[in-house]
């Protein structure tokens, strides 16, 4: 059963994009905790429009086991970074892997967050992260924060560093 499909809106190159999001999340589902990514289907524009008819007007597509809907409805409507996908990440080599994969063409910003080629916002956030700005110890979470706030990129020895007060 279907709970909630994050639905995307792309001017004209949504098969595209769900083309790009599942090559760059198709290397992390080989773990047993991650579902598949792949393309699930895609429908196109009949006679009637109002896209050209034969076009691509939607595609379904899954990320790690997360299914999501991508639509090309024309140039109306853009992504702003108000609303963003987080991506945990159990190393730094995944973190690395993924904001190269999805920073190609886009443009960091700060915090673990980028924004992609298609405008869409990603934050790519090491597992730990939440659990050391969540520690008890208020005196080291507010270090392990402060030091994630002055990074774009996450350095997950950094903020444990910062954490263990090195």
């Amino acid at each position: 059963m279907r709970s909630i499909t994050p639905f995307l809106w792309f001017d004209d190159n949504a098969e595209e994009a769900a083309n790009f999001y599942v090559e760059v999340f198709a290397s992390r589902s080989g773990s047993a905790d991650r579902g598949p990514s792949k393309v699930l289907d895609i429908a196109r524009y009949g006679e009637a429009g109002p896209g050209a008819a034969g076009s691509v007007m939607t595609v379904s597509f899954m990320l790690d086991g997360q299914e999501f809907m991508a639509l090309n409805g024309g140039p109306r409507f853009s992504f702003t970074e108000a609303i963003s996908f987080m991506v945990d990440c159990e190393s730094q080599n995944e973190v690395d892997e993924l904001w190269g994969r999805l920073l190609d063409g886009g443009e960091p910003l700060a915090c673990g967050w980028l924004k992609d080629r298609y405008g869409l916002s990603w934050q790519i956030v090491p597992t730990m992260l939440m659990t050391l700005i969540n520690s008890p110890d208020a005196v080291k979470s507010q270090r392990a924060m402060r030091a994630m706030m002055d990074m774009v990129k996450l350095d997950i020895a950094e903020i444990q560093r910062a954490y263990d007060g090195d």
